[in-house]
């Protein structure tokens, strides 16, 4: 099963031209969708506005050399290794789905443009690499999903309890699972193949054509913002914020120890 190509095997039945076309659909809907969020929701004209403001609060300048290395900061630090995150299992969670997510749409890409038919058999690494790239995805997501979510974890709300913001890690999940079961399925030959073929091209359809209503496009904005906090912490800008206050002492009270420590 690894070492298969599922899309050649399905070029047997379905036109090569018909996959790619799909595939570039796909990359449509996210160019157009992120488009889309940007203008819908006023992002860019927001992050702009406080670029420039931020310029103006600066109090010494950044050259071109610093800001290149704050850029570089920001790829290795926010964009490879996930540095935001705090928490060890939540960065790791967040790693293994990022780093499957690339996996997978990158070979995905490969095995049908490049490889496409059973007349032009990939490198074994290509079709291993898709199925690692699903089943990192997997790993990562259902992790998250069931054991890190604040509100499940903290909360004691249902795993199952399903928010709007939850759309890109569901779609993303269905496909990468439904991916790995009909690729199985069709290995074995079984009369289901059929059947979770269509599950899965519906649960990618929805994955890249939700993109305007959910936090898929965030993974463009966030390595954009945190460059700009780096650059902020450079310029002197961020630092006219106020302190934050402290907390006020309770009059006439002193606090007892936990007794949970």
């Amino acid at each position: 099963m690894f070492a298969d190509n599922p899309f050649s095997a399905l070029a047997a039945t379905v036109p090569v031209a018909l996959m790619q076309g799909f595939v570039l659909i796909m990359i449509a809907f996210v160019l157009g969708g992120t488009l889309y969020d940007l203008q819908h929701k006023g992002s860019a004209r927001y992050f702009f506005a406080n670029w420039r403001n931020a310029g103006r609060k600066a109090t010494r300048q950044v050259g071109t050399g610093e800001a290149l290395s704050l850029a570089v900061q920001t790829v290795v630090v926010e964009g490879l290794t996930s540095g935001e995150f705090c928490s060890l299992r939540r960065r790791l969670a967040h790693l293994l789905t990022m780093y499957g997510f690339i996996i997978y749409v990158v070979t995905t890409v490969l095995l049908v443009f490049a490889y496409p038919s059973a007349d032009t058999p990939p490198p074994s690494i290509v079709p291993e690499l898709w199925h690692i790239g699903a089943l990192l995805i997997c790993v990562g997501g259902y992790w998250f999903w069931f054991f890190i979510r604040v509100d499940v974890v903290a909360e004691g709300k249902s795993p199952f309890r399903v928010m709007r913001a939850d759309l890109f890690i569901l779609s993303l999940l269905a496909s990468a699972t439904l991916a790995l079961i009909w690729s199985w399925l069709q290995s074995a030959q079984s009369d289901w193949a059929n059947l979770f073929l269509a599950l899965y091209l519906f649960a990618t359809l929805f994955l890249f054509g939700s993109v305007p209503w959910s936090k898929f496009s965030h993974m463009f904005f966030k390595p954009a913002a945190a460059f700009q906090k780096r650059l902020e912490n450079a310029n002197g800008s961020r630092s006219n914020l106020p302190a934050p206050a402290d907390r006020p002492a309770t009059l006439g009270h002193t606090p007892k120890r936990s007794r949970h420590y």
